[in-house]
């Protein structure tokens, strides 16, 4: 008997307590994590462990995931790199620098409006947009 992974089930469970959202800005994946924890007062850290690979054209592609784990331990906040040496993470949303994937508790409509508007206003930053899980396709590449 074969056993098979389901991968939309579990892309699915992944998103259940999930929100996303898209960042366009055009700096250094640690520069824009410094100016989020000096804005936010959050603490992203690179999380080389959970780096994203994945293999296309006979080549590896290695995406940086930087995680802040809020102090309560409930909320967890993951900023993924979308690009990678002319690759895309998420190749539906190649306009896009980063994906800002935050799980956990649900998070109240007023806080996470609050968090994007913040997030507009910051330096280098040019566009910040919710996607819903149903507009991304390859929601596959966002497990670690």
């Amino acid at each position: 008997m074969k056993l098979k992974i389901d991968n939309a089930a579990l892309a699915d469970a992944f998103f259940e307590d999930a929100r996303l959202m898209g960042i366009v800005a055009p700096i250094a994946p640690y520069q824009f994590c410094w100016q989020l924890n000096q804005t936010l007062g959050f603490n992203f850290r690179l999380n080389a462990d959970a780096e994203i690979q994945l293999q296309k054209k006979n080549r590896q592609y290695f995406f940086s995931l930087y995680e802040y784990l809020e102090s309560n331990g409930f909320t967890a906040h993951y900023l993924y790199h979308n690009h990678f040496d002319g690759e895309y993470l998420l190749p539906e949303f190649k306009h896009l620098d980063f994906l800002w994937l935050t799980k956990g508790d649900t998070i109240d409509d007023a806080l996470y409006n609050h968090l994007i508007q913040t997030i507009k206003i910051m330096h280098a930053v040019q566009l910040v947009s919710e996607l819903q899980p149903l507009q991304v396709k390859h929601k596959a590449n966002l497990i670690f």
